[in-house]
């Protein structure tokens, strides 16, 4: 690879602006990104960014049909740093718990797995069933990462942007990419530390 490579999935669950943000930035590193967006992807971009998938392929370096299986992210010769799918929905989870490629965005994620790939879900529901869980356990069993946007306040962000910069930059942290999106962590003042007052 004369470039590093990503395919990004945007499946129908809540959340779009994560795989926004994820293209937007791996832009910014240079990453060559593959992005493939679900149906119901594409009605979740509209109503929560107000944003058309043309808007978002153009994000994109490549971009491809959900239904597209002959596509290049769809071969395991096809070499890639591995899969962001971000949101990902329950029934996203599902099929690639379960092996069932019944779509382009799928079968990537089979592929991923299969190569010993990274692949890194944005699980976005709740609360939670015993077949999602053990959806979750199969998946992570398999090799991937199961990572639910959780916002960490120990950050104090101010906006909703903030929140969702440092879900992003911990995602792109899994495939050792950095970004300035990441407010680190670098311990509290312990009680012998703090100033004394005045």
């Amino acid at each position: 690879m004369d470039r590093r490579r990503i395919i990004v999935g945007i499946s129908g669950a809540s959340g779009a602006v994560y795989g926004v943000r994820a293209l937007e930035t791996l832009r910014a590193l240079d990453v060559e990104t593959h992005l493939v967006v679900s149906k119901a992807g594409a009605l979740t971009l509209e109503h929560e960014l107000g944003m058309k998938v043309a808007d978002v392929r153009a994000l994109a370096d490549r971009h491809y049909a959900i239904g597209d299986v002959g596509a290049a992210c769809s071969s395991g010769s096809f070499r890639t740093l591995g899969m962001i799918v971000a949101p990902c929905s329950m029934k996203t989870l599902a099929e690639i718990a379960t092996g069932v490629s019944s779509t382009l965005l799928t079968r990537s994620a089979d592929v991923v797995l299969k190569e010993r790939r990274r692949l890194v879900l944005l699980v976005r529901e709740t609360p939670l069933t015993r077949v999602h869980l053990t959806n979750m356990l199969a998946v992570t069993d398999m090799g991937g990462i199961v990572a639910p946007p959780v916002p960490a306040f120990y950050t104090h962000p101010a906006s909703i942007g903030d929140m969702v910069d440092h879900t992003v930059g911990r995602v792109l942290d899994l495939f050792d990419l950095d970004t300035s999106l990441v407010k680190r962590w670098s311990g509290m003042r312990t009680s012998g530390q703090q100033e004394e007052p005045e």
